[in-house]
């Protein structure tokens, strides 16, 4: 009788085991591809949070500064005007003889020395008239240079210097370069500021020129024209 006891609770643990030993359960091979499916993996990170890579920038495309008047292309304002600005007159629609297009810059600076600065100038802002104050600026990088075309009224002008950037203050200019002083003629010349290596992340001062009694005691009448960054 004992033999019989013991022969029927092994049969009994034998199906216990075949059932899988928990009742409900059904026990199943789980194949491999399935078992990649169920690896616990990191929830996708939303679109919006994701950390974005700039993408990378082409070539550099023309920028201008002045080309015509009449130009929707033109950037920075012509509304810095420094030293003795009251012996300066500025005419950015001149009809006389322009390098390109319709227009150029006729400027006039008498030397007269009314406010006692015995010099003047104009810079090209953005915005008009900021002086490092205000938060906007344009990036220009990728930019090589910054080229514009100039000429005397009659020849042995001097202007002091011609440059970009150099605007300090709470939002300056990121870097500057310039050229001068340069020895007009009566005929157009274009110059070439070099801009390779410049950080020009964030410029305010487009462009600007400047000369002085000194150089110029009987007064100076110049033309620019066909200003850009390139």
């Amino acid at each position: 009788m004992a033999k019989l006891i013991g022969v029927l609770s092994l049969v009994f643990l034998v199906w216990m085991s075949g059932c899988g030993g928990n009742k409900g359960e059904e026990t199943r091979s789980v194949p491999s591809e399935e078992k990649a499916s169920m690896v616990v993996s990191t929830p996708a990170v939303p679109v919006e949070q994701r950390a974005v890579v700039p993408a990378e920038k082409g070539a550099f495309k023309v920028f201008p500064v002045y080309s015509d008047k009449s130009s929707p292309d033109n950037h920075f304002i012509p509304s810095g005007w420094m030293g003795d600005y009251m012996d300066i007159k500025f005419e950015d629609a001149s009809g006389d003889n322009p390098h390109g297009g319709a227009t150029c810059i006729k400027v006039t600076y008498n030397s007269k020395a009314t406010g006692g600065a015995r010099w003047a100038g104009i810079y090209w802002q953005y915005p008009a008239n900021n002086w490092g104050g205000v938060d906007k600026s344009h990036d220009l990088g990728g930019a090589t240079k910054l080229t514009f075309w100039i000429r005397g009224e009659k020849g042995g002008e001097v202007i002091q210097e011609i440059k970009m950037g150099g605007i300090s203050g709470e939002y300056s200019d990121s870097d500057t370069a310039g050229v001068g002083p340069l020895t007009l003629t009566s005929e157009w010349k274009q110059y070439t500021i070099d801009l390779s290596g410049r950080d020009l992340t964030h410029i305010i001062g487009g462009f600007v020129w400047s000369t002085n009694i000194d150089v110029n005691p009987d007064g100076v009448i110049f033309y620019l024209d066909d200003i850009k960054y390139e």
